[in-house]
């Protein structure tokens, strides 16, 4: 009760919220009394993502903007700012993947595409919104960390690992700038979780793809059972600089324990 009490009046903007782990985020903030702002790159999936959130009225609205680009993050800034009156929690979610290629056969376009969404994006937003709140007085910026932010890699996605491991440095930098301005900056560790990214990472040939569906099946978890506990864990975190992980190490290891006992298809 009292977490819901305390929610109530959050305002919470998430990037790249229309599909997969972000739109689920909306729905699991909406669910503990937040306000949500929603963000597509495109009019047709933002307004398929509201529609789905439909029964939350007017506590959910949606914002096509291009996150990759500073101009996008300030115009979903101020979007949220028009429809809700301010920002809270800004959850950089919003990523993209790269084709299952060593680095050198990926064209230039491809590389910067992964670059200035899954770096630019989350330094310009973060930048940003932390301007303003600084401000304000106060607010909560989190950035999602992924494959690569542990050190942990996989053939094929290099240029994507790249981001996420600069991803988790320059949220903990940028954390002990900000120390004592009244923004907190942290990151959000969701794990693996079954969307249209991590079914992607299994479209390669042989036994490879046999291999990662393995691992995935004993590792992975869906979009609901991931956003509800980041989403309850953002809302209790007190912390200057949080590190919200869901896949910690021992529930790594009962995953491993469990096993065994487990059948699991997320690619049937």
């Amino acid at each position: 009760m009292n977490l819901l009490i305390g929610a109530m009046e959050k305002v919470v903007v998430i990037t790249g919220s229309s599909r997969g782990l972000g739109l689920g985020l909306a729905a699991r903030f909406l669910e503990a009394g937040c306000r949500v702002m929603v963000n597509g790159s495109s009019e047709e999936s933002t307004e398929r993502a509201v529609g789905s959130l439909k029964a939350f009225g007017g506590k959910v609205a949606g914002c096509v903007a291009d996150v990759s680009k500073p101009e996008g993050i300030e115009v979903l800034f101020a979007a949220a700012g028009r429809t809700f009156g301010r920002v809270d929690i800004w959850i950089n979610n919003a990523g993209i993947t790269q084709r299952q290629v060593p680095a050198w056969e990926l064209g230039t376009d491809e590389i910067n595409q992964v670059l200035s969404l899954d770096i630019g994006g989350v330094v310009h937003g973060t930048i940003i919104p932390f301007r303003v709140m600084r401000k304000a007085g106060g607010g909560l910026i989190l950035n999602m960390e992924g494959l690569g932010s542990d050190g942990f890699m996989m053939a094929g996605m290099t240029i994507y690992g790249t981001t996420k491991s600069a991803v988790t440095y320059f949220t903990r930098s940028f954390a002990r700038e900000a120390s004592g301005s009244g923004v907190r900056v942290g990151t959000m560790s969701p794990g693996m979780v079954v969307t249209d990214m991590l079914r992607g990472t299994v479209m390669v040939d042989g036994d490879e793809a046999a291999r990662r569906r393995r691992f995935f099946n004993v590792m992975a978890d869906d979009v609901e059972t991931v956003s509800s506990f980041l989403c309850r864990k953002v809302l209790a975190s007190k912390s200057y600089s949080p590190r919200i992980v869901w896949l910690s190490k021992p529930r790594f290891i009962s995953k491993l324990f469990l096993a065994p006992f487990r059948r699991r298809d997320f690619f049937a």
